[in-house]
């Protein structure tokens, strides 16, 4: 389906322009037309809020059934903020970033494809940095390589604030603090990353502590880096697993609380757009399997307490 604008859908938004022409039954099916990377002006995916301009011609693709190099793969995701030059998504637990090992299909990547542009590997394109796959929430990925070196160039001088929400076992015995130990893969266990390794990389970790719970801490982290499992390492490092985390130790109190994922989510993203200078601020509530877990936390016993162990 495709239409060439008229003067009179000069200045008309994207998806009202899609309503209007009986493509989509309304404003909102538009809109998950456009965020499902369906929707091309001039040969180019552009955000809902584009404005037409007399001569573009709009191309609506049918959605792919099939699982082919050109099939939009389901991923659960939300879009958080949009413009000319990135996106910030909001992503569901369970789905991966990008393609690896025993992930090949249903990825983040994979879903934006023709819709995110940047960087040297056609398979990653658009992606800037990663959440792991069991960690919800937000991250920034490009729609250019001019986006893409300018959001990699915030993070290197470290203008990009990512902070996250988790549940550690236990309680730190500060209010806050930071956490400055190099990490890289385990000596003995190599799918590991930890501070015991023969090849470091600087990484560094601020927490303050949100809620004090019976056996549970909630904390507010931010990254100065962004290594590999950077927070996970470095909390399972100074004795505070993050809750539902198998692999970093947090799988007791993972399971005790009904959790099947770490508790962990990237809730904010602060930083100054490099190409158009505006602030963005995108934030994100915890998921359902988290709070729900943060609420049973709440509820467990004090240890030693009349109805603790």
């Amino acid at each position: 389906m495709s239409f060439r604008a008229t003067q009179a859908d000069s200045g008309v938004r994207l998806d009202a322009a899609l309503a209007d022409h009986g493509i989509a039954s309304s404003r909102s099916a538009a809109q998950r037309l456009i965020e499902s990377g369906l929707v091309a002006v001039d040969g180019r995916t552009r955000p809902k809020s584009h404005q037409l301009v007399p001569g573009q011609t709009v191309v609506v693709s049918e959605r792919s059934e099939t699982h082919g190099a050109n099939a939009v793969t389901p991923a659960d995701f939300s879009v958080a903020f949009e413009d000319e030059d990135l996106l910030v998504i909001d992503k569901a637990p369970g789905v991966a970033v990008h393609p690896g090992a025993g992930r090949e299909q249903g990825t983040l990547a994979q879903a934006l494809r023709g819709r995110v542009a940047g960087g040297p590997d056609p398979a990653r394109a658009g992606i800037v940095h990663r959440l792991d796959r069991d960690t919800s929430g937000l991250l920034v990925v490009s729609r250019s390589d001019e986006s893409y070196a300018a959001l990699q160039g915030l993070i290197r001088r470290r203008e990009m604030a990512r902070e996250y929400v988790a549940l550690v076992e236990g309680q730190p015995d500060a209010l806050s603090g930071t956490i400055d130990a190099p990490v890289g893969r385990d000596r003995g266990r190599r799918t590991v990353i930890s501070t015991r390794t023969d090849r470091p990389r600087h990484a560094v970790t601020h927490f303050s502590v949100t809620e004090q719970l019976a056996r549970t801490t909630l904390l507010a982290v931010r990254l100065e880096t962004g290594r590999t499992h950077q927070i996970r390492a470095h909390l399972a490092a100074i004795g505070h697993p993050v809750c539902g985390d198998e692999r970093y130790g947090g799988a007791a109190s993972g399971r005790a609380l009904g959790l099947e994922r770490q508790f962990l989510h990237s809730a904010r993203l602060m930083f100054i757009h490099p190409l158009t200078g505006e602030q963005i601020v995108c934030e994100s509530r915890p998921p359902a399997d988290l709070l729900r877990a943060l609420e049973a936390a709440r509820r467990d016993p004090v240890p030693g307490g009349p109805d603790g162990d």
